[in-house]
C-alpha cells in the first residue's frame, strides 16, 4: 500500500511540476494531495488510478457527469451545423423560449455568452444602459466571475489596486455570528438594510447614481446564511426606489438548486429585474447567459452593438435544451429538495455527536456546516475544516469550503444525488469526524 501511495504521489509531483511549467505558477487546484480524476459518471468521479469518488461539489455537470441525453444532443448538433447567433437558427430560439418560460413572466428576453463571467458583465452593462447611472452595490464578501468589469466587484479577494470608485459594499448577511447587541437574525437584517441606504446615499452624493445591485440570491460565496421572510424583497425595494436594477446571480443557485423552484430568487421571495446564470447550463458545455425584461434587453439593444461569436451557438443551445428535458423528466428539482431535507437531517445527528459542528444550513442540494472549537459556538476553527475537507477527500468523497473563514462545509453535488448518496456521504463523514 505505501508502495503504491509513493508511486501515486511522485506521478501527481511530476504533473504539478508539468502544470506549473506550461500554465505558469500560482495556479490552484484543490486538496493538499491534487486528485487527477479521468472519468465522470452520473455523481460519481474515477482517477487515474481507477478508484471512484462521491461527487459532493460540482455544479458543472447539474444533471450528472456525462449524462447521455446531454452527450447525444451535443454530438447530433456538432455533428450537424456550429455557428454563431449571426445566422437563423430555431434551436437558438427553441432554448430562449424554453428558458424564458421558467421565469416570472416580466423576465421575457435572453442573450446568451460562454461563462457566467461575461453574463455578469453583459448584466452590469445592461444596469448601466438601463438606469442611466453607475455606481454598484455588491456584498463585502462575494465575487461574480472573472471579466475585468467583474472582477473589480469580487470583494473576496485581495485586490493591490483598490475597488472602482462606482463601487459600494454592504455587510455579507451572516445569521449566525449575529453583531453585538443582535438577538436575532431580524436583527442582523436590519443592520443589512441601513448599510444599504448608506451605500445608496454615498453613490448619489458622489454623482454616480445607483444602476443596481448584483448579489447571489442565496448568498453562496458568503456561506448561504439563513435569511428572514422580506429581506430580499426590502433590498429590491430600497434599490429600485434609487433608480435601480437588481441583478440575480444565478450562477450556484439556479436550474432548481435549492428545491424551491427552478431559480434562487423564487427561494428567497423577489423577482429580480436581471438574472444571470452560468455553469450548470450546458452540463460543463461552455453557455452562459442573460435573462431579463423586454424594457431593459431594448434599451441595451439600442444603445450597445453586442454579440458573441460562441455564445448561444447551436451546440451550446442543444446542450441547453437537453438539461432542461432532463431536469424535468428525472424530477430534480423535488430530488433536491427531498434529498437536501433529509441530508440536512443526517448532518444535525453528526451535530449532536461532535461539539465541533456548529450551525447546519442551507437548501435544497446546497448545504453545509460551520466547524467551530468545542465549547465555543462562535469562534470558527479553520485549521479543523480545511483537515476534515482533506480527509473526505483521502476517503472518497470530494467536496470544499465556503465563508469568510473558510470554516464552512459547502456540498453541491450534481442533481441527481440520492438519498443513497446521502447516507454514503455521512457515512464517510462520521468516520472522518471521528478521526479529528
Amino acid at each position: 500500500m505505501n508502495a503504491f501511495h509513493n508511486m501515486t504521489s511522485s506521478r501527481t509531483q511530476l504533473m504539478m511540476a508539468r502544470r506549473e511549467r506550461l500554465l505558469g505558477p500560482n495556479n490552484p487546484t484543490f486538496y493538499e494531495e491534487p486528485v487527477h480524476f479521468v472519468r465522470g459518471e452520473g455523481v460519481w468521479l474515477y482517477d487515474a488510478n481507477g478508484r471512484r469518488y462521491l461527487d459532493a461539489y460540482n455544479n458543472v455537470p447539474h444533471v450528472g457527469h456525462c449524462h447521455p441525453h446531454v452527450v447525444e444532443a451535443i454530438s447530433r448538433q456538432a455533428s450537424t451545423l456550429n455557428t454563431h447567433t449571426r445566422y437563423l437558427h430555431d434551436t437558438i430560439l427553441d432554448y430562449a423560449e424554453r428558458l424564458t418560460a421558467t421565469f416570472h413572466r416580466s423576465l421575457s428576453t435572453a442573450l446568451f455568452t460562454c461563462t457566467g463571467s461575461e453574463a455578469n458583465d453583459v448584466a452590469l452593462r445592461m444596469a448601466r444602459t438601463a438606469t442611466g447611472n453607475r455606481g454598484i452595490i455588491v456584498t463585502d464578501f462575494t465575487y461574480h466571475g472573472n471579466t475585468t468589469a467583474v472582477m473589480e466587484l469580487a470583494t473576496l479577494l485581495p485586490r493591490e489596486d483598490g475597488f472602482s470608485t462606482y463601487l459600494r459594499t454592504i455587510p455579507a448577511p451572516d445569521s449566525y455570528h449575529l453583531e453585538p447587541g443582535e438577538a436575532t437574525k431580524e436583527d442582523m437584517a436590519a443592520r443589512v438594510l441601513q448599510h444599504l441606504d448608506a451605500a445608496i446615499s454615498s453613490l448619489q452624493d458622489a454623482g454616480h447614481g445607483v444602476a443596481g445591485i448584483l448579489l447571489c440570491p442565496i448568498f453562496a460565496n458568503e456561506g448561504f446564511p439563513d435569511l428572514p421572510p422580506g429581506f430580499l424583497q426590502s433590498i429590491a425595494a430600497r434599490i429600485r426606489a434609487a433608480g435601480g436594477v437588481v441583478i440575480a446571480d444565478e450562477v450556484q443557485s439556479g436550474f432548481g438548486r435549492t428545491g424551491a423552484g427552478m431559480w434562487g430568487h423564487e427561494y428567497s421571495g423577489f423577482v429580480p429585474d436581471i438574472a444571470t446564470m452560468g455553469k450548470p447550463m450546458g452540463n460543463g458545455h461552455p453557455i452562459g447567459g442573460v435573462v431579463t425584461t423586454a424594457e431593459i434587453m431594448h434599451a441595451f439593444r439600442t444603445k450597445n452593438l453586442y454579440f458573441n461569436t460562441f455564445g448561444g451557438n447551436p451546440v451550446s443551445c442543444a446542450a441547453g435544451l437537453a438539461v432542461l428535458d432532463v431536469i424535468e423528466r428525472e424530477g430534480l428539482v423535488e430530488n433536491a429538495r427531498k434529498v437536501g431535507e433529509y441530508s440536512k437531517a443526517k448532518f444535525r445527528i453528526l451535530a449532536h455527536k461532535f461539539g465541533f459542528i456548529g450551525d447546519i444550513r442551507g437548501a435544497g442540494l446546497f448545504f453545509g456546516a460551520e466547524f467551530i472549537r468545542p465549547g465555543e459556538r462562535l469562534v470558527a476553527d479553520a485549521k479543523l475544516a480545511k483537515r476534515a475537507t482533506n480527509l473526505m477527500r483521502e476517503n472518497g468523497v470530494v467536496m470544499g469550503l465556503i465563508g469568510r473563514k473558510e470554516n464552512l462545509f459547502k456540498i453541491r453535488p450534481p442533481m441527481p444525488f440520492s438519498r443513497a448518496n446521502a447516507d454514503h456521504l455521512f457515512e464517510v463523514m462520521e468516520h472522518v469526524l471521528s478521526r479529528l
